[in-house]
């Protein structure tokens, strides 16, 4: 059914084709780049949440919309209209490589703001010409980061937290545990900060044919005005909107400037996908859970640990990895991993499906903003893992605890009274903390699961346990660190990632890409053919020993 679908738009297109060569195409498109994005858009939904929640623009959806630009040879170039980006290094370097695809293209990309901070200018840079506004500003620039501790607000409170950690670099609970930073603790950040600063110095360094002192040097500058701006090279010109058309004249005639949205009908059209055989995509995004899937009915208007992110659970992943396993026409799996973590056992089981998935169909990894701890677990099973450079990944590590809150209940003057049957009844109780005993037996519990850990990772990047152990033990790494350590393969996006799944598959480069929705009924697991080839053995075994049984007994009658 696909095949005609397919060879009906072939045919419509090439009926209608040239008529798109009588609708005049502008000289620039323009592309509005303000707010959020997400990576990659959701998966269909139902009328009524369409209509009570505004769908958020995606960073993939962006990369279809230039590639369309791309196409078409009579534009000229795109206009880059940029506006308060909110959005993490990894996911600003993965729009700087859509910008540098459009370059290579050969379109001429202007990025234009009223003001730039560190990211805005970051994603600017990529552009052939930074233009900014008259009386716009390029206001502070470099990069920082913040950590919370609430151990004295916690007991000021009541509340306690008691974890256990597979070394002093599993720094997850330290906000919840301690008043400051440990050694290791700042250790690391340093190290994730000047990975980062650095890999935007050299970007930028590199986008703007200048060296990275030159960069160093005017990052440390900012504040600019526009016209010290222009002066220290930061911009290439100053001019508004209106002026634009007179500055990127064709021929002495001002350019015809077009948004998107009011053009994509009269450019060429885009590439059909090829029909058929292709990829097939999971997400595993936000905390990882033991049950299922979930996401927030209404996104947050900021970032709130644990509360209102995406969940991705166990009985989901697992059975879209079976589904995948199942369907021939899904020839690859491109596993999209933005997570922090969560479940150590949930994770495990996805891991397993995926294990069993690589056997008989390539997986590649393409990481977010963070895939770290579980979230780096789940990619072990992977024959190729992308990243950003400013990817957080790593954490390879384990820890476990409770909170704390006799001491808040006693400030509420709440009296509690616990019956247990059993020594242990209360061992994960919120009434006391843990027991030495019970510390140790709480650390033998993760330092078991760390080897899995280990193993897993040992076994997935043909590596010994304890060059993992150097760069795991809970320590976090950005993308090019992890390269560098051999934690990953390659630097890029999803676009480079799914190049990657097409070539191990032996797939076509216009092969499309689905997302596996979550299976409506339960899918069975499907045994590896080793394990049928074992219980086949196993079977003829067992098959000539009865034999033996039965024919023994005759034979000792005859004589």
């Amino acid at each position: 059914m696909s095949l005609v679908i397919y060879l009906i738009r072939v045919l419509m297109r090439s009926v209608f084709y040239p008529f798109r060569f009588l609708k005049k195409a502008p000289h620039y498109v323009v592309f509005t780049l303000e707010g959020t994005y997400a990576d990659i858009p959701p998966l269909k939904q139902g009328f009524l949440k369409r209509k009570l929640t505004p769908r958020e623009a995606s960073i993939k959806e962006l990369g279809e919309q230039f590639e369309h630009v791309a196409c078409d040879r009579r534009v000229r170039g795109v206009i880059l209209h940029i506006s308060s980006l909110k959005l993490s290094t990894a996911q600003l370097q993965t729009v700087r490589g859509l910008i540098r695809k459009l370059r290579q293209s050969a379109k001429h990309v202007v990025a234009l703001a009223s003001n730039y901070d560190m990211a805005t200018y970051y994603a600017a840079a990529a552009a052939n010409e930074i233009l900014i506004t008259r009386g716009g500003s390029i206001v502070q620039l470099g990069i920082s980061c913040g950590y919370v501790f609430l151990a004295d607000a916690l007991e000021r409170v009541g509340l306690k937290g008691d974890f256990v950690q597979i070394s002093p670099y599993k720094t997850a609970p330290d906000m919840l545990t301690k008043t400051e930073m440990s050694k290791e603790a700042r250790k690391m950040a340093n190290w994730l900060l000047d990975d980062a600063y650095k890999s935007i110095i050299d970007d930028i360094a590199k986008d703007r044919g200048t060296s990275a002192d030159q960069i160093k040097a005017l990052i440390d500058g900012a504040p600019y005005t526009d016209k010290s701006a222009k002066e220290s090279g930061a911009i290439d010109g100053i001019v508004n909107q209106e002026e634009l058309p007179e500055r990127l004249a064709i021929s002495s005639k001002p350019a015809k400037i077009v948004p998107y949205d009011s053009c994509r009908k009269r450019l060429l059209p885009k590439r059909l996908g090829r029909p058929g055989k292709y990829v097939a995509l999971i997400r595993v995004e936000g905390n990882i859970i033991d049950g299922r899937s979930s996401r927030p009915p209404v996104k947050p208007p900021f970032k709130l640990p644990l509360l209102l992110n995406p969940r991705s659970g166990d009985l989901t992943v697992v059975e879209q990895v079976r589904y995948v396993l199942k369907h021939k026409r899904a020839r690859a799996l491109l596993l999209f991993v933005d997570s922090g973590g969560g479940s150590a056992t949930s994770s495990e089981a996805m891991a397993s499906a995926l294990c069993r998935l690589a056997e008989e169909k390539p997986v590649v990894v393409c990481m977010s903003s963070v895939a770290a701890s579980g979230g780096y677990y789940v990619a072990t099973p992977a024959s190729y893992i992308v990243a950003q450079a400013g990817t957080i990944t790593g954490s390879i590590g384990v820890l476990g605890g409770k909170l704390v809150n006799s001491g808040m209940l006693e400030k509420l003057f709440v009296n509690r009274e616990i019956f247990q049957r059993g020594e242990n009844a209360t061992f994960h109780g919120s009434q006391r903390p843990f027991t030495e005993g019970e510390r140790e037996r709480v650390f033998v519990s993760i330092k078991h699961t760390y080897d899995l850990f280990l193993d897993r990772v040992s076994s997935s990047r043909n590596m010994t346990k304890e060059a993992i152990d150097t760069i795991g033990g809970g320590r976090v790494w950005t993308g090019r660190q992890a390269l560098a350590h051999g934690l990953i393969d390659e630097l890029g996006g999803l676009d480079v990632a799914l190049d990657k799944a097409r070539e191990l598959a032996g797939l076509h480069e216009r092969s499309k890409m689905k997302e596996i929705p979550s299976p409506k009924a339960y899918v069975m697991p499907i045994p590896s053919p080793a394990a049928i080839f074992t219980y086949a053995k196993e079977g003829v075994d067992l098959l000539k020993q009865t034999h033996a049984l039965c024919i023994c007994p005759l034979l000792e009658s005859d004589d």
